[in-house]
């Protein structure tokens, strides 16, 4: 059975004090745009509406009683309401909350900038509260950043894959935390890839922003979750551990198909682009394209060195893509924006497009970063020597087994 979020998820709660008006309002189309697009998916023995931890304020406001409150956010840290929803930061503001602060991920606080822009310090316009980059000069809170703070919130939106940077921010927030004796509040949110786990193991020499801890490219955990593992694994420096408070989304299980009602970040603008994404994403460390600079991010798959096929595309700049890869040049590829939805990492996209582009010697890019993504050298040297993907999955067995035996003490759903 299918229910709208705005019908189940947003109507069975209102989380606000009834003597506290929100004052704020999102334009009105926008807003049901937005609402129409997020569904859940089920079976029919649950008939219960999910609540994320955003809206579930009576959880948390006691925690923020008399304390002055950092905000770790972006476009996707909303609270539901009846007809329409409100920023979390605004939320917060309306309810007599001292928030001193706000911090911004990657793309930015509204989710505008490109992925690997730098997300510059400033004010926000509409509340006049200080904006602090966490990808810019510094990716980590520093002591005169947190001076003023006595807890922060991390309400951001993730989509399950290592390379996601989210929680990447979130590891260098909680480190700060721990270091200086803050508390952490995570407002959990379903992970749209939380179905399945699959991808290679990070290892610890390729260690980097797009990959921090060892993990498969898939992790199937919710951003809540991941939280408990990193203070449970001792993966912050110096293995000191955050004070962590999580607010668990209530009706939830990680089988559910959770379309999310806004977009996570710039170029990944719907369910489809969400799902191909772990696989796709391995094209950034070569010469193909994923669609960046067009309407079809990450649905996409295309290079001016692959033979001529039924599709091509010419990416162009946009707003989410300043500089697109081969921009104004005509792409030929594969659309897969029709395709059915992925439980597993597709892998034949990487394979069939390296076996027939008619340059193997510069299809990865020198700079290492397909490595990165990856987390190991043995991708791309089992791909050129011409590996089959259920021969480069077997390799990956042993490593993922130990991973979910790993993960299990802080799953928080079924």
């Amino acid at each position: 059975m299918r229910f709208n979020i705005f019908k189940n998820t947003v109507l069975l709660f209102v989380m606000v004090l009834n003597s506290c008006a929100y004052k704020t309002k999102n334009n009105i189309t926008e807003t049901t745009a937005i609402l129409a697009k997020a569904e859940i998916t089920t079976d029919n023995s649950i008939d219960k509406p999910i609540i994320v931890g955003a809206n579930q304020t009576k959880a948390y406001l006691p925690l923020l009683k008399d304390k002055r409150v950092g905000v770790v956010a972006n476009q996707t840290s909303v609270v539901f309401k009846k007809e329409t929803y409100t920023h979390l930061v605004d939320s917060l503001l309306d309810l007599n909350v001292t928030v001193k602060k706000v911090f911004a991920p990657e793309h930015g606080f509204r989710g505008q900038a490109d992925a690997g822009e730098v997300v510059k310090d400033g004010i926000d316009t509409k509340t006049g509260l200080p904006i602090v980059s966490l990808y810019g000069k510094n990716k980590k809170p520093s002591v005169a950043q947190l001076k003023d703070i006595d807890i922060i919130i991390f309400d951001i939106q993730d989509v399950g894959a290592r390379f996601y940077t989210y929680i990447s921010s979130l590891h260098y927030v909680m480190e700060a935390c721990a270091e200086q004796n803050k508390t952490l509040i995570v407002l959990d949110r379903p992970n749209p890839n939380g179905h399945y786990i699959d991808g290679p193991i990070l290892e610890k020499e390729h260690t980097s922003f797009v990959g921090m801890h060892p993990i498969p490219v898939v992790h199937g955990l919710t951003i809540g979750e991941y939280a408990q593992m990193i203070n449970g694994e001792h993966w912050l420096k110096n293995k000191v551990t955050c004070m962590l408070e999580v607010i668990t989304i209530k009706n939830y299980n990680r089988q559910m198909t959770y379309d999310l009602p806004i977009k996570p970040s710039p170029n990944l603008p719907n369910a489809q682009a969400i799902n191909l994404y772990p696989s796709l994403c391995f094209f950034e460390g070569t010469n193909v394209s994923a669609g960046r600079g067009t309407d079809l991010q990450f649905q996409v798959y295309g290079s001016p060195f692959l033979p001529q096929t039924s599709y091509s595309f010419t990416p162009k700049s946009n707003a989410g893509a300043k500089y697109p890869k081969h921009e104004n040049k005509i792409c030929h590829g594969y659309n897969l924006s029709g395709n059915k939805p992925l439980s597993k990492l597709n892998l034949s996209y990487l394979i069939n497009a390296y076996n027939s582009t008619n340059d193997k010697g510069a299809f990865f890019i020198k700079n290492g970063f397909f490595t990165k993504l990856a987390g190991t050298k043995k991708l791309q040297e089992q791909i050129e020597a011409g590996w089959s993907e259920d021969k480069i999955k077997a390799t990956w067995t042993s490593g993922l087994n130990d991973f979910m035996t790993k993960r299990k003490p802080y799953l928080l759903y079924n």
